[in-house]
């Protein structure tokens, strides 16, 4: 009885009346937090959709490297958004650790009383299925062009989409505060990107573009030519303007029935699938019941019945829930667990299927497989065939330029745009825990009325001129045929280069192009067409080094092998039988024994060395891996190291192998 006795002379009334003084502030309290971004939203008015004519959906579109992601956040702080750091729309880890962006992505900013949705798109070409799935969801695009490089490769293929869609672009000519740009360079810039707008067939209402001068770094954009603009109109507000003004606002039908084609698709963890796209028609509220539809030859199939559990809308870096949708707005919903992209998603009485997006077909292809050698096992945790297969099914539902095919002996055949979007694909999987054996890529021919057909790239490159001779010699190996050469405007000594060049010449020719140009020249490419195959390619690599032993490779072995080649290798790495340690100086492959130790003899003790000075080995990356291997070779991939290894790892079964007759 003691206990509850203390407690009631505890709760004394003037105890009480200190708990209710404390108590008071919390009925605020709850106020205060119920009223932040996610409740003003679920307590707006149900119809407080955005009306159509004060929309703007407009695609970011330019060649890598021209300055896309940089303007994007200068648009995004110029409306108020609190951006974390630079480079705010590249959130995927590995987007910032190279710079590049990978993956379209869309937000939206207020401008004087106007929503302009925006999107971001990637520069590279191995990345152009992101470019093509999201110019169906916007009217406008701005095509950012770099005032000294002018267009190129990747602009020319961008451009072609956003045409064929009947955008409408505005030019941008971006980092017109570098030295070398001038007036004069800004004009021919202009009149080159006109004459390629006219050969890929703009209207004339598509040529009739608007030209905005602008620095990104600097966060100013001009209507009129200009180094230095005054204090006061150092800012973005003539290119939002420019937007406002020249890209037309959705055709949206607010009665008729919802309807939206998905264009991008992530998961939640709580949410579960959440699809994004553009509401074509009618409006959409939480709540609503809603179904999946996609068409296949046999008509429309009906994949999922549901509800509208959240709707969302990402305003500047932050995702915020929304009420109610209307037709033209870019939206992200979560409520069904089925449809991906590509897939329309309707109310319930609609059973028509918008149409989906065409996109071009990949070009080369990559066996992914169990990783099969001696020291699987040791790194990931994702061994089998069938975890890989999950994986890379979960990607393609995702990303639909990629196409994943079932192989033989629990392999996966997939299919892609090049050797960067594959090895992004790669080091995705080995960061996730997965080990795996990938072949070399092999280019995806054609056969057309009895003609092999071989996909051809647009190759641009600027080099010194010293080491045109070099560039041109390793080219011709490839069958490459030069279309234009000249000077570089702007840039005495340098030279450009316009070739033509089968996909499969390309593969792996990036890291030697760096190494013979000393990192100061740039190639990029696009994909041109299906043409007649040239032939078998020249002298494009020289023979391996070949393990022959089982072990720790040892500072005794590497020294005498530096005369035989380069090494890939350095001592203390595990080697065994039929692993590639480095490059034969020769044609031919040549088997070695890099874990071979110095005996113990009577007169000095097998750890008591003489000092080895080895010269440092070339480590590869993973791109390199890709860009190395030969047809009889393999790539093992796992979280911690990247091997290189022949396909069959006993000598006298690859000597019995390599007797027949190659395909």
């Amino acid at each position: 009885m003691a206990g509850p006795m203390l407690l009631r002379s505890l709760l004394s009334s003037t105890s009480r009346k200190s708990i209710s003084s404390h108590l008071a502030p919390l009925p605020r309290l709850c106020r205060r937090f119920s009223s932040g971004p996610a409740a003003a939203a679920a307590s707006t008015d149900p119809g407080a959709y955005l009306d159509p004519g004060r929309l703007r959906n407009v695609a970011v579109i330019a060649h890598v490297d021209h300055g896309k992601t940089t303007l994007m956040d200068r648009l995004l702080r110029q409306c108020g958004a609190d951006i974390p750091h630079e480079r705010a729309m590249d959130s995927i880890s590995l987007e910032r650790e190279r710079g590049i962006t990978i993956a379209s992505k869309v937000t939206s900013i207020s401008w004087k009383e106007n929503e302009l949705n925006m999107v971001d798109t990637p520069g590279h070409a191995d990345f152009g299925g992101e470019v093509e799935r999201v110019v169906g969801m916007v009217e406008g695009a701005v095509l950012v062009v770099d005032a000294g490089e002018g267009p190129l490769a990747q602009t020319k293929f961008v451009l072609a989409k956003a045409l064929k869609y009947g955008l409408r672009p505005l030019l941008l000519l971006n980092k017109v505060d570098r030295p070398s740009v001038s007036e004069e360079r800004c004009n021919e810039v202009e009149s080159l990107v006109f004459d390629l707008f006219a050969n890929l067939g703009a209207t004339e209402e598509q040529l009739d573009f608007p030209v905005l001068y602008a620095s990104a770094k600097e966060g100013w954009a001009s209507s009129t030519f200009t180094k230095d603009p005054p204090a006061g109109a150092k800012n973005m507000s003539q290119l939002l303007d420019a937007i406002v003004r020249h890209v037309p606002s959705p055709k949206a039908n607010l009665d008729g029935p919802f309807q939206m084609l998905v264009s991008m698709m992530e998961k939640d963890f709580y949410l579960g699938r959440i699809l994004t796209g553009r509401v074509s028609s009618g409006i959409l509220r939480v709540g609503d019941k809603i179904h999946g539809l996609r068409s296949n030859e046999s008509g429309i199939e009906k994949i999922e019945e549901g509800k509208v559990v959240k709707l969302m809308k990402k305003k500047g870096t932050s995702m915020i829930l929304i009420d109610s949708a209307g037709a033209g707005d870019i939206i992200s919903m979560a409520g069904l667990g089925s449809p991906s992209i590509g897939h329309t998603v309707a109310n319930t009485e609609v059973l028509t299927a918008l149409p989906t997006v065409e996109l071009d077909p990949p070009t080369i292809s990559m066996t992914f497989g169990v990783n099969d050698s001696p020291l699987a096992g040791r790194d990931g945790t994702h061994l089998t065939g069938g975890k890989i297969g999950d994986r890379l099914m979960a990607e393609a539902e995702t990303n639909l330029a990629i196409n994943v095919l079932p192989s033989i002996a629990d392999s996966f055949e997939v299919q892609g745009r090049g050797e960067l979007q594959l090895g992004i694909l790669i080091e995705n999987m080995r960061r996730e825990g997965f080990e795996l054996s990938v072949s070399p890529p092999k280019v995806m021919y054609k056969v057309e009325n009895g003609q092999r057909l071989e996909p051809i790239e647009e190759v641009t490159i600027e080099v010194n001129d010293e080491h045109v001779g070099l560039v041109m010699e390793a080219l011709s190996h490839r069958r490459a045929e030069v279309a234009d050469m000249g000077p570089v405007p702007g840039n005495v000594g340098r030279t450009r280069l316009s070739l033509t060049c089968p996909s499969r010449g390309l593969v792996g020719y990036r890291s030697v192009f760096s190494s013979d140009t000393r990192g100061t020249g740039f190639m990029h490419r696009a994909f041109l067409s299906y043409e007649k195959y040239r032939g078998p390619l020249g002298n494009v690599r020289k023979g391996v080094l070949v393990s022959m032993g089982y072990g720790t490779i040892t500072a005794y072995a590497l020294m005498s092998l530096e005369a035989r080649g380069t090494l890939f290798v350095t001592p203390g790495m595990e080697a065994y039988d039929g692993m590639i340690v480095g490059e034969h100086s020769r044609d031919t492959d040549l088997d070695v024994n890099p874990v071979r130790s110095k005996e113990l003899s009577n007169m000095r003790a097998a750890g008591k060395d003489e000092n080895v000075k080895l010269s440092p080995p070339r480590l590869m990356t993973l791109e390199e891996a890709i860009g190395y291997v030969a047809s009889d070779e393999l790539i093992e991939v796992t979280p911690k190291t990247i091997r290189l290894r022949k396909r069959y790892l006993d000598v006298n079964k690859r000597k019995a192998m390599s007797k027949r007759i190659k395909d």
